[in-house]
């Protein structure tokens, strides 16, 4: 892992307009970097194996290759001033190799603590933040110990490689436990081993939530806190702000901004919490990158979550942003294009964001809307009663 120095050194103090941006990964989360930085007067490169995709379509120039083609991530860096990235499976090592060549504000150190669970885990634990009880978890002796202390219910996640949901099994009773044991003699007979994986004991949250930060590497600042919905693992609904009362909401700005500082972030990091019945905060997952839950920002806030990304990346001043207006954002996943598209022309509040993927697939995110309004709870209820989204109740 490169050094502290190492990773300062590959920050810029100003970009200018003109200057190219490169992007690995060309989804809707890049787009709208992609977008952000087109007002701001950048040019666009992108990485990804799909032709004339999201950000492809909206960008200078495509390079179409896999994420970990070291040769393609060189022929990026070599056109671009700075490269980010717009999720976290990125070959932190391919990154690595080409920091002589282009600057990478945000580093990798970001990267590998938020690939791995552990590193994860044990960053927010040393910086003085509560998680879930974990326990690291390498094979079935390792499990069976981990449950002894840890109990049942229990989720088993492997420590790299998942989002919404993948990679994760609800451990209830020793039942479970049989059908991990016996999946693991299949993939053994297979000569795949037991994943490097991690168990965390259950929480007994009252909501999830989460929360923004952005900096340039030396000044961070917050978005407000909001409430999320999750539907089969998938986030379903965000509404900002989370209402969960003033206490609670400064001290997750706090935790926010301690562990931005830890990082010396540039670009925008998401943090989800549970937020606990006594108030207390419990943190969840970290992303180093735009966040789904951050949509919102685009209608409701002074400066929305891409728009600060490409700031602190470039090495620009960022103001506070404020929220000028209570929101719900929702997402559009496949089996709701239609229905959607269906009602919009009734509803001019609602605010639509379409991803220009080309293929329609049930529970792929396509597109979001977001709608501003004085009442967030009595505008989630009107959404749900519009009937567009029944197939997630």
């Amino acid at each position: 892992m490169p050094s502290l120095s190492e990773e300062t050194a590959g920050r810029i103090d100003h970009l200018e307009p003109g200057a190219v941006i490169g992007i690995v990964g060309g989804g809707q989360l890049g787009r709208m970097m992609a977008l952000s930085a087109r007002y701001r007067g950048f040019r666009i490169g992108v990485l990804d194996p799909m032709p004339d995709c999201p950000v492809g379509q909206v960008a200078d120039f495509q390079i179409t290759a896999d994420y970990d083609d070291r040769d393609a991530i060189r022929r990026l860096a070599e056109r671009s001033d700075v490269l980010t990235y717009e999720f976290e499976n990125v070959d932190a090592e391919a990154l690595d190799g080409v920091r002589d060549q282009v600057a990478i504000p945000q580093g990798t150190e970001l990267l590998r603590v938020t690939q791995d669970r552990v590193h994860e885990k044990t960053f927010v634990n040393r910086h003085g933040f509560a998680t879930a009880p974990w326990r690291q978890v390498d094979g079935m002796d390792d499990l069976e110990k981990a449950l002894d202390e840890l109990g049942y219910p229990t989720v088993l996640k492997t420590r790299t490689g998942g989002y919404d949901g993948h990679g994760q099994m609800v451990l209830r009773s020793a039942d479970d436990l049989w059908q991990v044991a016996e999946r693991t003699r299949q993939d053994t007979a297979r000569g795949v081993g037991f994943p490097p994986s991690i168990l965390e004991g259950f929480v007994d949250f009252s909501f999830e939530a989460s929360v923004l930060v952005t900096g340039n590497g030396s000044q961070y600042v917050t978005f407000p806190m909001v409430r999320n919905d999750h539907r089969h693992n998938i986030l379903h609904m965000t509404l900002a702000p989370a209402g969960a009362g003033r206490e609670i909401e400064e001290e997750a700005g706090r935790l926010a901004l301690r562990l931005a500082e830890g990082f010396r972030l540039a670009g925008t990091l998401a943090i989800e919490l549970f937020v606990m019945p006594d108030g207390g905060l419990v943190v969840n997952e970290m992303a180093p990158r735009p966040h789904n839950s951050g949509h919102y920002t685009i209608e409701a806030c002074s400066l929305d979550q891409f728009d600060a990304h490409i700031r602190g990346i470039a090495g620009w001043p960022l103001a506070q942003p404020r929220l000028l207006s209570p929101a719900v954002m929702v997402n559009i996943l496949g089996q709701h294009v239609r229905p959607v598209l269906g009602q919009l022309t009734d509803h001019p509040e609602w605010n639509l964001h379409d991803y220009g993927k080309a293929e329609v697939r049930t529970d792929r995110k396509m597109g979001h809307l977001t709608v501003l309004t004085d009442d967030p709870r009595a505008t989630a209820r009107d959404l749900e009663a519009s009937g567009c989204w029944d197939d997630l109740r």
